[in-house]
């Protein structure tokens, strides 16, 4: 390898490195002083296990009396029951070419790792595992659920690291493996932007109410504020990251501007009540603002 292309790459990877260690520093603290508390109060284990016998008492739920132990003590006994705390968390996230995008100092790919990564952080607090699927048009990356501080950081490793094959989206893919791997009630993370064909809308949507059935799944919508509001700078050249498509755009006139924004903001809307009516959870992020608050209001209103 030429000298030049091995110091390009010792760079590349100080760069990663130095992220990683910056995004473990910033969701550790997070999860620590604000998230944590609330992650572990709304996530809880899914499924009971049983624990010991006590007598009857009135009020309590007649169909947890155990009849063969009441016939031996000639008083009404029931079983009871604890929660299993321990839950898988899955990280779906989406590593097609529209996620290198960035107008400001973070592109959505980089935005991924960090929400990822507050995730990660969040079950680890819990003892919990976390897996992590990376997908394009298909699923190119699986890393099987484990605990640890070691899995949450080669996760943000994977994300920011990864050399994806393929370009496009296909969200279908991703929550059909959540179904397929997944064999329990597991809580699974979609990060991804969510551009994908018009004609696979219906496809993804009965994928993902299949995966809402069994798992609990969060969307987190990464968002560029660039790709909702055009700047007035005379005729540009929109390219679409995934098939090259191009068209040439004259942002000086408004009207142009201003229906760009509302059919947009259109799609963003769509997104959301699609994610409503199929039993998912949405969180919207924007890459040039502090998600922190974003993610509050999600665990603050799940909690309620």
């Amino acid at each position: 390898m030429p000298a030049a292309a091995t110091s390009s790459a010792e760079d590349r990877i100080t760069r990663i490195l130095k992220r990683v260690r910056r995004i473990e520093l910033i969701t550790r603290g997070l999860v620590r002083e604000t998230l944590g508390g609330q992650y572990h109060s709304r996530f809880k284990g899914q499924g009971i296990e049983f624990n010991d016998f006590r007598e009857y008492q009135p009020g309590d739920d007649v169909r947890f009396i155990d009849w063969n132990v009441t016939a031996r003590m000639n008083e009404a006994f029931i079983r009871q029951y604890v929660e299993e705390r321990e839950m898988t968390v899955l990280l779906l996230v989406d590593v097609s070419s529209s996620g290198d995008y960035g107008s400001g100092e973070d592109s959505k790919r980089e935005r991924a790792a960090e929400i990822a990564a507050v995730f990660a952080f969040s079950a680890q607090s819990n003892n919990d595992k976390v897996a992590l699927a990376m997908f394009t048009d298909e699923v190119e990356f699986y890393l099987p659920a484990r605990k640890g501080a070691a899995q949450a950081l080669r996760i943000v490793r994977e994300i920011l690291n990864y050399q994806p094959r393929h370009s496009l989206t296909a969200l279908e893919p991703a929550l059909q493996l959540a179904v397929q791997r997944i064999p329990h009630r597991a809580l699974v993370f979609v990060i991804s932007d969510f551009i994908t064909p018009r004609d696979q809308t219906a496809s993804w949507e009965r994928a993902l109410r299949a995966c809402a059935a069994k798992h609990d799944v969060v969307a987190v919508h990464l968002m560029d504020p660039r790709e909702f509001k055009l700047p007035a700078a005379g005729n540009i050249c929109l390219e679409d990251p995934e098939t090259h498509e191009q068209i040439v755009v004259n942002t000086s006139d408004r009207g142009v501007r201003d229906a760009y924004s509302q059919r947009m903001q259109e799609l963003r809307d769509s997104l959301a009540a699609s994610l409503k009516r199929n039993r998912a959870d949405y969180i919207p992020v924007l890459t040039d603002a502090d998600y922190l608050p974003a993610l509050k209001i999600y665990f603050r209103s799940r909690k309620r």
